[in-house]
């Protein structure tokens, strides 16, 4: 009986454990490396063409969101003539 409960012990223990069963690869300091290398490319965009695409379509967005604002305050400006 002491045996199935230490047993039984012993699996709960395994299963609610956080350990992770398989361990990863500490990847940090690859990536230290790559961000600390002085090649005169911006810290925002040495993440590869991920971030360029990101980057882009960021500025895109931007660019013609605020011209759209500016286009719509200037119609805003200009009321229509009431006949």
């Amino acid at each position: 009986m002491l045996r199935k409960l230490l047993g039984l012990r012993q699996v709960a223990q395994r299963t609610i454990s956080t350990a992770s069963r398989r361990p990863f690869e500490n990847k940090v300091p690859e990536k230290q490396k790559l961000f600390q290398e002085d090649n005169g490319i911006p810290v925002h965009l040495k993440g590869g063409i991920a971030d360029a695409l990101l980057y882009r379509a960021t500025m895109i967005l931007t660019v013609g969101g605020s011209a759209y604002a500016i286009y719509q305050l200037a119609v805003a400006s200009f009321p229509k003539k009431q006949d």
